[in-house]
């Protein structure tokens, strides 16, 4: 007899024995994949809120970089197939996540991948009606996004000096013309710099990041304590080596959905795609009336954004219904009015399949706001019909829009980049350097004593400055130019002309007091001196880099009203700080504890920023065969801070992976520097052990008890009732088997001969 709603068991099989029909009691949340022993089964995801189509919305943390072969996603699932970066067309094109395990706990991928030229989608209705009929709700942005987070190839990129180097890892980031803009409006917009109230975006962006997070941990935890041998994963520790994939998490939606706002332009359009579709009646009227409405219209940017960017314009033909004849004609004759800026895309109408032969998975946005992902996971716990969010297009349709993607980027927006970087140097910032700059630049400062009839109260008491009394630099200004010179230096990877030109600025935005430019300049100068590869001696740092955060996290956070710029500042200038070694962890921790006692991050971000502190301590080796000057009892001291703030939020795995950590290290160190008879730190972390043993026994308890959910399976036997029900194998004496389930971030497991945390006798450390 045939099991009904079973298809994932092996009953099958059983079938062909001739004997009598019983009953086995299945959990509901096992499954076993055909040709696998029992031993050896792969644990289904488990519902909660959500619906189980949604686990690819929880893949990034599931399947962390470097993990080991046992998939949470099972065989064949789309979430797993989906991260093989295959629509890429080859390793080239592997996912952020993939990407970042090359250089396990490199934060610099994430901060290349986040400052990237952003690419406006403006599409004629006729195309976006075409995207939708291949099932991209969104229009041919959703289509478009996935691919130009991994540019096919190599990229060539000029810096200032006329050198060239290659990059294997570029990318640009499409965006809807139009979206996520500030908005300044007129007096209101004066005291953006100053008033209480700031941007409300950024306190919103904050709650979203930690929001998602927080999902993101919660399915964990609840997926982990579903696996038959989760006490494995209990006995493992932090790994220091590799970046939790939470804490990437929070620095990727940290850095996604970068707002259009005035005082920063890597969000604003370098170039933008004005897109038709071969089903127009009247194409070349179309492009007019885009155009129009991205130069001129309704839609257009506001003042303080550069109204001269790149347009590039692309004709897509539809391979089912038109004819390619007519397209070819159409688009020789937009290349002789329009120029080289375009592009013939030939992609078909029809929705792809799994089922398919030729279709092949489209990953998600490794850089969706956190807003957008909060959405869809809010979306997949609210609806019951909720459907995997997994798109297919065709093969075909990959390898044109990656063709399509390169060409643009190569042939038109990387040259363009280019060619402006070293017009506003050579007109605009070379004037700044030097004696004459400098004099000029005092002049300037001191104007309103000879006379000047440009003086604005706003703008700097008194200076002749060009900062505009609604809170913005127009974009002819020369401040304005520089800063658009810096960023798009810092976008292609020229860090020492990015550097200079940042620091130029800091005073401008000064004298003006401009104080959110002066804030923004502040941190990229700081980023971009971080990057550089020369050395810093402790006199340096505290001279430049350390100046650079302190004016910007005060500007951000007392000026300005903005605890997100506060937050980002400091949180990629521990991160930089960290990797550059030596006495540079010491400056990264200081930033980090002053990071913790502004009581900016929430509760997850402030257990992340733990968990870091206690890398950063990790990372710093010490001197000669006694390994002077290391911070190991420091690291386990943050460990256990960690865990101590992981168990307020719930979070058991975590919090129980903390302590492991700290009482691994401790057993590394010479007894006489525990803490053992410090019998108040021994309290303490004996108190949170036995927390932490009552929660996760508690919860084992109800995993294991007769009235879970099961269902009534019906097989054959021949003599006896076969339990597919996994033995409880025992944690004491017996070596674990690797667990085939849910791994949760790339852990090592804690020495056998360490003792257990919660014993008074581990040789803990607070100091």
């Amino acid at each position: 007899m045939q099991s009904p709603d079973n298809d994932a068991s092996p009953a099958e099989s059983i079938q062909a024995l001739p004997m009598a029909a019983s009953t086995v009691r299945l959990p509901k949340r096992q499954s076993v994949p055909e040709g696998h022993p029992l031993s050896q089964s792969e644990i289904s995801l488990p519902q909660r809120r959500s619906h189980p189509s949604a686990a690819p919305l929880f893949a990034s943390t599931l399947t962390p970089p470097g993990s080991r072969s046992g998939s949470p996603m099972g065989r064949g699932s789309p979430a797993r197939s989906t991260m093989s970066g295959s629509v890429f067309g080859g390793p080239a094109g592997r996912s952020l996540l993939d990407t970042a395990a090359d250089s396990p706990g490199d934060p610099r991928n994430l901060i290349i991948k986040a400052y990237v030229p952003h690419v406006a989608i403006y599409t004629s209705k006729d195309t976006e009606e075409l995207a939708r009929e291949k099932g991209f709700k969104n229009g041919l942005w959703e289509l478009l996004r996935p691919f130009g987070e991994q540019v096919q190839g190599k990229v060539t990129i000029r810096d200032s000096n006329g050198a060239s180097k290659t990059c294997e890892d570029f990318a640009v980031r499409f965006v809807k013309f139009g979206d996520n803009v500030d908005s300044l409006d007129g007096a209101k917009g004066a005291k953006a710099a100053n008033g209480p109230n700031g941007q409300p975006r950024s306190n919103t962006t904050l709650q979203d990041v930690e929001s998602v997070v927080d999902r993101h941990l919660t399915y964990a935890e609840d997926s982990f304590m579903h696996t038959p041998h989760h006490g494995t994963l209990t006995r493992q520790g932090l790994d220091v080596e590799a970046t939790s994939p939470y804490y990437s998490l929070y620095l990727r939606r940290l850095l996604s959905g970068i707002p259009v706002s005035p005082h920063e332009s890597f969000a604003h359009p370098v170039a933008c795609v004005v897109a038709i579709s071969s089903r127009s009646p009247s194409p070349i009227e179309d492009l007019r009336n885009l155009y129009n409405d991205t130069n001129a219209g309704e839609n257009k940017m506001p003042v303080w954004v550069d109204g001269d960017y790149l347009r590039y314009y692309v004709l897509v033909h539809d391979e089912e219904r038109d004819d390619i004849t007519r397209s070819v004609a159409l688009f020789d004759q937009m290349k002789r009015h329009l120029g080289l800026h375009c592009h013939l895309l030939r992609l078909r109408s029809t929705q792809s399949a799994e089922t398919d032969d030729d279709s092949i998975p489209l990953p998600r946005s490794d850089w969706m706001s956190a807003s957008e992902e909060l959405a869809d996971i809010r979306h997949s716990e609210d609806q019951e019909d909720f459907e995997d969010p997994t798109r297919y297009i065709f093969e075909s349709d990959a390898t044109a829009i990656r063709t399509f993607v390169r060409e643009m980027v190569t042939q038109s927006i990387v040259p363009t980049m280019e060619r402006h970087v070293s017009l506003w140097n050579d007109q605009v910032a070379s004037r700044r350097r030097g004696i004459t700059g400098r004099f000029m630049s005092i002049s300037r400062k001191w104007g309103a004593f000879g006379g000047s009839s440009r003086s604005s109260v706003v703008g700097g008491g008194g200076s002749s400055s060009a900062y505009d009394p609604a809170g913005f630099y127009r974009p002819d200004a020369p401040e304005a130019v520089m800063r658009k010179l810096a960023d798009f230096a810092f976008m292609l990877r020229d860090y020492k002309l990015a550097q200079s030109t940042y620091d130029l600025l800091r005073s401008d935005f000064s004298d003006a007091k401009a104080w959110r430019y002066h804030a923004a300049a502040n941190e990229m100068a700081a980023i971009s001196l971080l990057f550089l590869p020369q050395n810093l001696s402790s006199k340096s740092r505290a001279e430049t880099i350390d100046q650079m955060l302190e004016a910007a996290f005060y500007s951000y956070q007392t000026r300005c009203s903005s605890p997100f710029g506060a937050l980002r500042a400091l949180t990629l200038g521990v991160e930089l700080l960290r990797l550059r070694g030596g006495s540079s962890i010491d400056d990264a921790v200081r930033w980090g504890v002053r990071l913790l006692e502004s009581k900016i991050l929430g509760r997850i971000g402030d257990a992340l920023m733990k968990e870091r502190l206690a890398v950063c301590y990790a990372s710093k080796t010490g001197v000669g065969s006694g390994f002077w000057g290391h911070r190991k009892r420091k690291s386990a001291t943050w460990c256990v801070l960690a865990g101590e703030s992981w168990l307020r939020q719930l979070k058991h795995i975590q919090s129980q992976r903390c302590l492991n950590e700290a009482a691994r290290i401790w057993s590394e160190l010479p007894h006489d520097n525990g803490i053992s008879k410090f019998s108040v730190a021994n309290d303490f972390i004996a108190g949170l052990q036995h927390q932490l043993d009552e929660k996760l026994e508690a919860e084992d308890g109800r995993n294991e008890s007769p009235s879970q959910d099961v269902e009534e399976v019906l097989v054959d036997e021949e003599s006896e009732a076969l339990d597919y029900r996994s033995r409880r194998i025992s944690m004491m004496g017996h070596a674990i088997p690797p667990a085939s389930g849910l791994e949760t971030a790339p852990l090592h497991r804690v020495n056998s001969n360490e003792k257990d945390p919660g014993d008074g006798s581990v040789q803990n450390d607070f100091g």
